[in-house]
């Protein structure tokens, strides 16, 4: 990667297809503060958690091939680094974008590229060049995320030919002192197989014994822990893991455990559940429900 001498708001932003411009600072730029007006009235760390958590599902395809672990040698390289690919259009469907061109999209008029990485940095295209950008980094090994707005001055990324299709990585001062944080680091959820030990894990997803027998060994061994479907679909490989995961409730309650789904049924017990969301309770005798601490759900 080539040395970088950086040039910074109010010098000129040299080499471009467009010709020379001034480099702006966020707080100067107009297009860059009306797509923040338009983020700040949507909960975007949210929309960022739950989209990374369906694109990690998506790359990860647990129904079909039991993998539960991004980070697991099982996944190819290539198929970490599309995520961030599959993550595009989460957030578009979630804040009901336009997939529009020259960029990915367009907010307030304005377009904007949207880039992830689970690495250091973002490839940023040529097309992208001193546009903005919505630039997400995703840690995997601390199961964390963050976004910024920045505008992809091409005199703050590094410069030389670029990779193969002429993208080039932003500076980490340009990102640190010239764009805007759209929220600090935000947890992502942890698939809930995660915290089983290997053996355990195995026997969970091994080819036997059968269906129920395999969610049933899941829920006693993660007792307290919220399922989300997409587990129960990992473990049940079963194109309706939750018809399957109601057969196993008579054989669960013969070993004290109460299997809850959905929110009202956490609400009953004081545990939160979403939709689709399953946990298995210890049965107090003659005390109803011990709720245990419940951990999330997948990433």
């Amino acid at each position: 990667m080539a040395r970088l001498v950086l040039r910074e708001p109010g010098d000129l932003c040299v080499n471009t297809e467009s010709g020379e411009h001034t480099l702006t600072a966020p707080e100067h730029d107009a297009e860059a503060q009306a797509v923040l007006g338009w983020l700040q009235d949507h909960e975007i760390s949210h929309v960022y958690t739950e989209s990374i958590r369906n694109a990690v599902d998506y790359v990860l395809d647990g129904g079909r091939t039991g993998r539960f672990d991004l980070l697991s040698p099982e996944v190819h390289p290539g198929e970490r680094a599309s995520v961030g690919a599959k993550l595009e259009y989460e957030v578009l469907r979630s804040l009901s974008l336009p997939k529009a061109k020259p960029l990915d999209t367009v907010i307030s008029g304005v377009p904007v590229d949207i880039k992830a990485t689970v690495g250091s940095n973002w490839a940023i295209p040529s097309e992208a060049h001193c546009q903005l950008c919505l630039c997400t980094q995703i840690q995997l090994k601390k199961n964390r995320h963050r976004t910024w707005l920045v505008r992809a001055h091409r005199s703050w990324l590094y410069r030389g030919k670029g990779n193969k299709d002429g993208k080039r990585g932003l500076a980490v001062q340009a990102r640190d002192q010239w764009s805007v944080p759209l929220y600090d680091w935000a947890p992502l959820p942890v698939n809930p197989l995660r915290y089983l030990s290997e053996e355990v894990a195995q026997q969970v997803l091994a080819d036997q014994p059968g269906q129920e027998e395999r969610l049933l060994m899941m829920f006693r061994a993660l007792e307290g822990h919220v399922i989300p479907r997409n587990t129960l679909l990992t473990v049940a490989r079963s194109h309706d893991p939750t018809r399957r995961a109601r057969e196993v409730k008579k054989a669960a309650a013969a070993e004290g455990l109460t299997l809850l789904c959905g929110r009202d049924a956490g609400a009953a017990h004081g545990i939160a559940l979403r939709a689709g969301e399953w946990i298995a309770v210890r049965e107090d005798a003659g005390n109803g429900v011990l709720p245990q601490t419940a951990g999330s759900g997948s990433g």
